[in-house]
């Protein structure tokens, strides 16, 4: 059992191989781009809206569409039954990920830069939970500005969940919630950490047998 940590160890120890640096290298331009797109756009048409309003959310801001327009007319409906109004403000839930990204991207270039294999474990364990914490995150909001409405609101509804993935029907408005580019880019840079770490595993098990017949053929010799 010792024999097996002490190889474990060992094994978090070494350097990365040239090739998963320049990897982690390349994989810091679509974290460093996912800032800069929008990560979700939310929309809707009406009969009323037939060519529809969206808004996009960015890592830093919450624009709405043509210049803005589009997220007046949303609070203005939201109003109406009772909603928060939807701004940075409202969503300040996610102040934290400008932060987050910036360190993460700091993170992945030290990594690719002096790393070893233990360092490029906890790079993916914390890309995975600054990924997983923020939908989540996400998906609260929604929750609360769909289930905290005004009681004085000119129009009732009953609390309801906004569509997360996907399109809902709610009231006479057809709702849509979809990822965008930023959370494209944020998901290439999961996925390529982990496969990073995947090809370092195996690549390292099979040098480790490698090295274990030499010292057996060593050994017999």
């Amino acid at each position: 059992m010792k024999l097996h940590l002490d190889s474990f160890y060992a094994f978090l120890a070494r350097p990365l191989k040239p090739r998963a640096r320049i990897l982690l290298a390349i994989l810091a331009v679509p974290l460093a781009l996912s800032f800069t797109q929008p990560l979700w756009r939310i929309s809707m048409e009406a009969p009323q809206y037939p060519a529809g309003l969206y808004l996009d959310i960015f890592a830093y801001t919450v624009e709405g569409g043509n210049d803005g327009q589009h997220m007046q007319e949303i609070n203005v409906l939201n109003h109406y039954i009772g909603m928060h109004t939807l701004d940075r403000e409202a969503m300040s839930d996610l102040d934290w990920l400008p932060f987050a990204l910036g360190a993460l991207f700091i993170f992945a270039l030290r990594v690719a830069a002096i790393g070893n294999v233990s360092a490029l474990v906890d790079l993916v364990v914390m890309t995975t939970y600054v990924s997983g914490f923020a939908f989540a995150r996400f998906v609260y909001t929604l929750y609360i500005f769909g289930h905290n409405l005004s009681p004085n609101a000119p129009v009732k509804v009953p609390g309801f969940m906004p569509a997360v993935l996907g399109s809902k029907q709610i009231a006479n408005f057809t709702t849509h919630s979809w990822p965008q580019a930023g959370s494209y880019f944020l998901i290439a840079f999961v996925v390529g950490t982990v496969g990073v770490l995947l090809w370092h595993l195996v690549s390292g098990r099979r040098q480790a047998v490698r090295e274990a017949k030499a010292a057996t053929v060593a050994a017999t010799a």
